[in-house]
């Protein structure tokens, strides 16, 4: 297949940072196009946190305008390199948050190509080539087969786009660090990522702990699956639970007073406290002693491998795993980042497709 020079996509941008919540319509050309690429007409696309850190420059402050974000995109294959492996035209695929990485180094040879120095995001940056990538709030996309990621039967559309990189960002640390039936796993922030982390480590078997400040989602965080609901505004709520978790999964998006210790204290042995979050600020200093005493580990994780995101969607397609969601044209875009920023979604945002290619 030839590359046309003419190829044109579409999509709506924020071309102005001061306005970053305004969007408009605007054309532009794909990376160039190789016999390991799928070309994929967008059906769907879901609104992460990190779109609006992204185009906001009073968040990240990392905007390059235009830019046209979203990063948990589904759609169908239209067109399909000779090169590419189990993909054919007429598919449904989708594509997360990275979408290059060298291919070549010690961690791409060993399936942590999510790691790779020389990844590339899905928007917002650039390929080595130095075209810039635009993301799914577009017409379509084009990427290199590794980090496209087949549709299984039984899981639409709509549900796996976000799977794509919320998903995908909270079940990779469950699956590094063993959750499964026997673990309690802690879940801190019931968003858009506590959600899915919630939904994903009950699949997995764990017994699960969600932590809320306030009371106002206990029927929602029920309903979700969780065996244990844990406000943190009581008075010695950490107490009770000293060394009993095996892993955290912390999806807080800010550090502001994150009681870090206590969730530290509630580690048994070499547990782990993974942030996911990405919060603006720094985390909160820590203790030496409270790392001492149960020898807990702090890190953090970044999405996942193709070989995770695989085995999260047949999970979710085996296990009938439906995200909570809200769907919307994707011309609705200002409303879609405006309620992510004011904490409107429940709890994921899922743009349609309206425009035509």
């Amino acid at each position: 297949m030839s590359e046309s020079n003419a190829t044109v996509f579409k999509g709506y941008a924020v071309t102005d940072g001061k306005q970053w919540d305004k969007f408009e319509v605007i054309e532009y050309q794909p990376k160039t196009w190789t016999e390991d690429d799928v070309e994929i007409a967008i059906t769907h696309c879901g609104v992460c946190g990190s779109d609006v850190h992204t185009i906001d420059p009073e968040a990240w402050g990392v905007g390059k305008y235009p830019l046209i974000p979203g990063h948990e995109i589904a759609g169908k294959a239209i067109k399909v390199g000779s090169n590419v492996k189990g993909i054919k035209v007429g598919d449904r695929v989708g594509v997360g948050a990275q979408i290059y990485s060298c291919l070549k180094c010690r961690a791409c040879k060993c399936d942590n190509e999510n790691y790779c120095p020389e990844g590339v995001d899905t928007y917002n940056a650039m390929y080595p080539d130095g075209v810039r990538t635009m993301g799914g709030y577009s017409t379509a996309i084009r990427a290199n087969q590794q980090f496209v990621f087949p549709i299984p039967d039984g899981l639409e559309s709509k549900h796996a786009c976000s799977m794509l990189c919320a998903g995908l960002t909270v079940f990779s640390p469950l699956k590094r660090n063993g959750c499964g039936p026997g673990k309690k796993v802690g879940v801190v922030g019931i968003g858009g990522l506590g959600h899915y982390a919630i939904l994903f480590a009950k699949a997995m078997g764990a017994e699960v702990y969600a932590f809320t400040h306030s009371d106002h989602k206990r029927a929602d965080i029920e309903k979700m699956g969780a065996d244990h609901i844990v406000l943190t505004s009581g008075k010695d709520w950490a107490k009770p639970l000293l060394m009993t978790l095996d892993l955290i999964i912390s999806t807080r998006d800010s550090s502001k007073d994150m009681p870090l210790n206590e969730y530290l204290s509630m580690l048994w042995i070499d547990g782990h406290f993974i942030t996911v979050g990405l919060p603006d600020d720094d985390l909160p200093p820590i203790n030496v002693f409270t790392l001492l005493n149960n020898a807990c580990r702090v890190a953090s994780s970044h999405i996942g491998s193709k070989v995770e995101a695989i085995e999260m969607l047949q999970l979710a397609a085996d296990k009938g795993i439906k995200p909570w969601i809200e769907e919307m044209p994707m011309k609705d875009c200002t409303k879609a980042v405006q309620g992510v920023r004011n904490g409107k979604a429940k709890y994921r945002y899922v743009l349609t497709q309206d425009l035509e290619s």
